[in-house]
């Protein structure tokens, strides 16, 4: 039996704090998940009853869904959906825009945001994301102020201890990209406060390979995961995103790299298309579910 130096046992902790991005990567493990998008022609209880019988146990909600189910129920029988199927919701969508860029509504939109952390707060969700959407034009000064306001954002996520994860959108005006995100995150400086990566908008915009480079160690809160078409990027819009497996993203070294920048958390497949919105939520989730969970284990992450 070999005996530990009492200077070894102090020293190991410091020394698992500090393992090799790479080494740790071998151990990352994501879980798939489904975003409410997917089957929104299904209705809240619908989509999520469907999901569950194909084996979906992570979920992330949709406001507009949850606010249509509000019209005839309240949080509570929300919540007890999510309980009695034995499905997490790992996020929930804001559905808040005018957060970030300067603009005359956002006292609107704070009280918007403010009003959907409650929400979720009550149905117990610890994550709500919001976009960086816009078609407004802005200039160089505005990004500072982006920063401002995100951090304000942050602060009313924080009240009802909600994590905010923000999510940048290939058409946006103001922050399309990943360097633009996670400078505009790191410069928001707020605890709360987390940049997402979708792979939709990151490998069909204006994005690089070696911009994934610039993720730090832990720093990403949320991932979206699809993979893009192989049709000219002029015709891509929000609504061609298609299942992961089918299309020509880099998926493996994509998923490869977000390993080895820490990330363990959801997948969540988030889909557009009429055949996906309008479809059988249980037979869609399957599918999703074979062809996504393929590409997780080809990847070593699952």
């Amino acid at each position: 039996m070999t005996t530990l130096s009492r200077r070894t046992i102090l020293l190991t902790p410091l020394a698992l704090a500090n393992v090799p991005p790479l080494l740790a990567a071998a151990h990352a493990s994501m879980a798939l998940a489904l975003h409410q998008n997917t089957s929104s022609g299904a209705g809240y209880r619908g989509s999520l009853e469907g999901w569950a019988r194909a084996g979906i146990r992570n979920v992330e909600l949709t406001n507009v869904l949850l606010d249509e189910f509000l019209k005839k129920e309240d949080l509570a029988a929300a919540r007890r959906v999510l309980s009695d199927l034995g499905l997490t919701a790992a996020q929930g969508a804001a559905g808040v825009t005018g957060l970030l860029e300067p603009n005359p509504t956002r006292a609107d939109a704070l009280a918007n945001l403010t009003r959907r952390c409650e929400m979720y707060a009550t149905l117990g969700l610890k994550n709500v994301y919001i976009t960086t959407g816009t078609t407004q034009k802005v200039s160089p000064e505005d990004y500072k102020a982006g920063a401002e306001n995100l951090h304000e954002a942050g602060d009313v996520a924080a009240q009802f201890q909600l994590m905010l994860r923000v999510e940048a959108l290939r058409s946006s005006t103001f922050v399309s990209t990943l360097p633009t995100l996670l400078k505009m995150t790191r410069a928001a400086a707020h605890p709360h406060v987390s940049p997402m990566f979708d792979f939709y908008h990151f490998w069909s915009g204006l994005n690089k390979l070696e911009d994934l480079d610039l993720i730090q160690y832990g720093e990403i809160g949320h991932v979206h995961f699809q993979d893009v078409p192989d049709m000219p990027r002029e015709l891509l819009d929000s609504t061609t995103r298609i299942i992961p497996g089918d299309g020509i993203s880099p998926l493996k070294v994509i998923l490869g790299k977000l390993a080895e920048k820490g990330y363990a958390g959801p997948l969540s497949v988030e889909l557009f298309l009429p055949k996906f919105k309008d479809g059988d939520p249980f037979e869609i989730a399957r599918e999703i579910r074979r062809k996504s969970e393929a590409v997780m284990r080809e990847s070593g992450v699952m």
